[in-house]
């Protein structure tokens, strides 16, 4: 019995069976339903139908395939072109990162040994100071009580000599003093020994009764003692202020030499969190670098493999279908012969009296459903398919397990892709999530440059009109001193017109009163009696004459005696009897038009002084109102000018610990953005592949599941008697 075969495995069939073929072609043909039409035609002309349909449907499949071949060879040119310019950039990267970490490295070590040095520096400094403050301490103290005990000797000695040379010298030894010479005559005195027994003997009062201090000789010897200890005292003084000045001077350098290690450690330790940040965030880029170029060689290598394997497979693919095309060609050719149609017209029956039953055997529907199978495991290399092309293959295992296995592994495909689609979700909402977090990180890292550019600018700013104020307080103070300076010349000058043009009034008055006196007596007002003191009374009351000092002041007037300090000595000439006198002149005649007139100029001058005195008040009250309120208005300024200098000093602070605070808060969103960007990193290693190849994946999936489908589709037609076709002619009835 010859295998039954579908339609679609009709060259198979024809190749495997041989010499049969044609005689199964015939009964194929014959088993369609012919219609009136075709019952008149050639039966074999079916047959060369069905042959052109299957030679036209392998050529449309060969073009998709061919299409299908060329975008996955573009695909291997392109992605291993992308994939060198990776790998190339990657490693030019490593390389100079590289360099960067050993260059950052060697400069952090540098920097931590200098930073070391300069603390060793500093610590050093400091001891420094330490001793040489306790050592001035000690210096101070001894000279303290080096000039306690040089000053009581001193004034010791100096009651000594004083007492001895007043004869005193038995009062001297009982005062304390005599002891205070005692010991350091005993103790400290560089005198030779015999003036020492000398001066101890009489310190003691050994002395006999008849000693005479006047002779000198004890005296000398205290006041050499007085005199050396003086100069003991002055040297010592000296030296003390020469270790005072020496002192200052080095703590003076020692301060400027640790504030300035002061700043070379801050700055230094700066630098090194600086280059720790730094060479931080290079490693993690060298790692993350480092990954990526394996990964990516990996991908190379598969892909390199892939793209080879696929040729091959390509290859064979071609070399399949051009002898599929070649046996149906042959096929065709031979069945479309005039000589064979005339030789089928007189051998075959016609349509309609043909006979023929097919049926559909299970080796066939396995065949087929393997090469379903095949077809698929050749895109996919999944070994489940393999699993079930080989239970396909044998003969123990029923099409029920089979069917249960090509259903499990449709599920495990749709699994796939859930889950595939799944991990595409997540990738999308991670890549979402983790660019807008990295653009709000971006934005704050800016906001923050832009707050710290401009606090910045504003402490600078501050510093300015700090600068600018203190100035102004200072050029104030300036005019403020010109101004009282000039007030109290003004005031001088003023005072010194009014006492001048009072005295000038004065004056005037007194020579209009003595002309009124003699022209106009009526208007004459005489000087007020002069007010007798007590002793004065006393002597003109026992009829003594009470002398009268002559008149000071500006021509004895007494005007201007305050000012015009005059001492005189009046001495009483003791006058002889006058001559007789000469021949005089006749009766006087008295100028009282011209007196009057002097008298009326008086008045004229007077009132000139009074209009003088008086607008010399008048600017004086003014100058002195516009003074008082200059130093109001100044005195205002400076407050205020002061209170804003000390606002903005405070402000200045708060700026430049809110920059502190905004530079920590930088740094820290740095470091977040550093970590963001690494995790996108990381979300590209993970994703990227999936997302390039998910539409290929899932086409793919979808074939394969395509191709199960119809695999089970072809074993569970195993199940029925899938054609009986049959036509009796009238010979066989």
């Amino acid at each position: 019995p010859q295998p039954h075969c579908s339609r679609d495995l009709l060259l198979v069939c024809a190749m495997k069976m041989g010499s049969s073929a044609v005689a199964l072609l015939f009964l194929l043909a014959l088993s369609g339903p012919a219609s009136s039409d075709g019952a008149l035609a050639n039966p074999i002309r079916k047959v060369v139908t069905m042959l052109q349909d299957m030679q036209t449907k392998v050529t449309e499949e060969g073009k998709k395939e061919q299409e299908l071949y060329d975008k996955f060879m573009c695909y291997c040119k392109t992605s291993g072109s992308a994939l060198s310019a990776s790998i190339s950039d990657a490693s030019a990267k490593i390389e100079s990162v590289g360099a960067s970490i050993k260059s950052d490295s060697e400069e952090k070590a540098l920097t931590e040994a200098n930073l070391q040095k300069d603390q060793d520096s500093r610590a050093a400094a400091k001891d420094d100071v330490s001793k040489a403050t306790a050592l001035r301490e000690k210096e101070a103290a001894e000279y303290a009580k080096f000039k306690a005990d040089s000053e009581a000797n001193v004034a010791a000695i100096a009651k000594a000599v004083a007492a001895l040379e007043k004869g005193m010298a038995g009062a001297f030894l009982q005062t304390p003093a005599a002891g205070l010479v005692r010991s350091y005559a005993m103790e400290k005195a560089d005198v030779p020994d015999s003036m020492r027994q000398e001066l101890l003997a009489f310190l003691s009062g050994t002395e006999g009764s008849d000693y005479a201090p006047q002779s000198g000789e004890i005296t000398g010897i205290l006041k050499q003692m007085g005199d050396e200890m003086s100069k003991d005292y002055n040297d010592a003084t000296a030296e003390e202020n020469s270790a005072i000045a020496n002192y200052e001077a080095l703590m003076a350098a020692k301060k400027k030499e640790i504030a300035s290690l002061q700043t070379q450690i801050e700055e230094g330790m700066e630098r090194i969190g600086n280059l720790g940040v730094e060479l931080a965030a290079m490693n993690n880029d060298f790692e993350d670098t480092q990954e990526a170029l394996a990964a990516d060689k990996k991908f190379e290598k598969e892909l390199e493999e892939g793209c080879a394997t696929k040729t091959a497979e390509w290859e064979e693919i071609k070399k399949t279908r051009s002898e599929e095309m070649l046996a149906l060609a042959e096929t065709v050719k031979v069945l479309n012969d005039d000589d064979a149609l005339d030789l089928f017209k007189k051998t075959l029956p016609s349509a309609s009296s043909s006979f023929i039953q097919l049926q559909v055997s299970t080796a066939a529907q396995k065949a087929k459903a393997l090469q379903m199978v095949r077809a698929a495991a050749q895109k996919s290399k999944r070994p489940q398919l393999d699993l079930i092309a080989m239970a396909l293959n044998g003969k123990a295992v029923g099409f029920e397990k089979i069917i249960k296995m090509i259903d499990d592994m449709v599920a495990f495909l749709k699994k796939e892709q859930l889950d595939d689609d799944s991990k595409k979700e997540y990738c999308g909402a991670q890549f979402d999530e983790s660019e807008d977090k990295k653009k709000e990180l971006d934005h704050a890292i800016s906001d923050s440059e832009t707050a710290i550019s401009e606090m910045e600018g504003s402490i600078e700013q501050l510093k300015e009109e700090i600068a600018a104020l203190d100035a102004g307080i200072r050029a104030l103070d300036k005019s403020v001193a010109d101004a009282t300076e000039q007030r109290k010349a003004d005031n001088a000058d003023y005072k010194d017109l009014m006492s001048s043009n009072k005295m000038a009034k004065e004056v005037l008055g007194w020579a209009k009163n003595r002309l009124n006196r003699f022209y106009n007596p009526a208007l004459y007002k005489p000087p007020p009696k002069r007010e007798l003191s007590s002793e004065d009374r006393i002597v003109e009351n026992m009829g003594g004459v009470v002398p009268t000092e002559a008149p000071g002041g500006i021509a004895g007037t007494g005007i201007g005696a305050a000012s015009l300090v005059q001492i005189r000595e009046h001495s009483q000439l003791r006058r002889e009897a006058p001559p007789p006198p000469p021949e005089t002149f006749g009766p006087y005649t008295t100028k009282d038009e011209q007196g009057n007139g002097v008298i009326a100029m008086i008045d004229l001058l007077v009132k000139d002084l009074d209009k003088e005195m008086s607008e010399a008040d008048v600017m004086e009250k003014d100058a002195q109102a516009d003074y008082e309120k200059l130093m109001e208005d100044a005195g205002a300024k400076r407050a205020a000018d002061s209170k804003s200098a000390t606002e903005k000093a405070g402000a200045k602070a708060d700026t430049e610990e809110a920059l502190e605070a905004e530079k920590d808060k930088k740094a820290a969103t740095v470091k977040t953005h550093m970590g963001t960007a690494k995790y996108i990193a990381s979300l590209h290693q993970e994703c990227d592949w999936l997302l390039q190849y998910y539409e290929a994946r899932k086409a793919a999936r979808e074939s394969e599941s395509e191709s199960l489908v119809g695999a089970k589709a072809v074993l569970n037609g195993a199940d029925y008697a899938l054609l009986q076709q049959a036509s009796s002619s009238s010979a066989s009835a």
